[in-house]
């Protein structure tokens, strides 16, 4: 590990507003804020969204300084992305702003049933090998179930025609509402429903992080999706082939050799 990483985690230690649990530390041992993060994080009884796959936290920070009577909770396994928006948010004095330091796929056991309002994927890995460890897939919907308000939001914010397409056909087999939808979220004359594109909507899909506008320079289409997570639906992955991305990420050519994924 660098000095600078090393430094970075060091610091972060004495973050007021990081909570540090990884799967090795959090292995076989309870979550003791479980169900308590308005009282003892937050000092209040206000909604809770979260940012799972957070980087550098400026989904998490954005939204919290748009709407301050809402808690973010940015989550990331990487700490040294998360330095910087847990450092931010401690200069700007946010105090609707947390980061969690975790595994996703233990999720579910750092918050209580109903204890969330709403889940932003923002440029998740398409994880075009392995469905599986997408983030919108049908092993992590059933975790998020667990402690999302019944029929709480999702939104899937990418640049990934992949991840779009493989989330928009498992939305539409297990009949998830949709509240929103659009495979060129910039695009003028894209056809948004105006009754859905209201201005809270509009507020928080301006958010651009500089990967994103990275991806928009080079002509990438961002796309979005939108939709409700009911408590009583059963969940299954969606049968279909889709064509790989033929990049990975901003200056990354992909890895797979695969010309199509499911």
């Amino acid at each position: 590990m660098s000095k600078g990483k090393l430094q970075k985690f060091a610091e972060m230690e004495t973050f007021e507003n990081v909570y540090q649990y990884p799967f090795s530390v959090i292995d076989g041992k309870p979550f003791e804020q479980k169900g308590r993060w308005n009282e003892e994080c937050f000092g209040n009884s206000n909604p809770i969204i979260l940012e799972l796959g957070c980087g550098k936290g400026e989904y998490t920070v954005g939204l919290a300084k748009r709407y301050p009577d809402t808690n973010f909770i940015g989550v990331d396994i990487k700490g040294a992305r998360i330095y910087t928006g847990a450092k931010q948010a401690l200069e700007e004095k946010l105090g609707n702003v947390a980061f969690l330091r975790t595994n996703i796929e233990i999720i579910d056991r750092f918050f209580a049933e109903n204890e969330v309002q709403e889940i932003w994927l923002t440029f998740s890995d398409p994880q075009m090998k392995n469905p599986r460890k997408r983030l919108s897939s049908t092993y992590f919907l059933k975790r998020y179930k667990r402690f999302l308000i019944d029929r709480g939001t999702i939104h899937l914010k990418t640049d990934s025609n992949l991840l779009f397409t493989y989330t928009s056909a498992l939305v539409q087999q297990n009949n998830l509402p949709v509240l929103l939808q659009t495979n060129d979220l910039y695009n003028r004359n894209a056809e948004l429903p105006a009754d859905k594109l209201d201005l809270y909507t509009r507020e928080i899909l301006n958010i651009r992080t500089y990967y994103e506008n990275q991806w928009i320079e080079r002509g990438l289409n961002i796309k979005y999706i939108k939709f409700a997570l009911p408590h009583d639906i059963s969940l299954h992955e969606p049968d279909v082939e889709i064509e790989i991305d033929d990049y990975r990420s901003f200056k990354r050519p992909k890895r797979s050799g695969l010309s199509t994924s499911k």
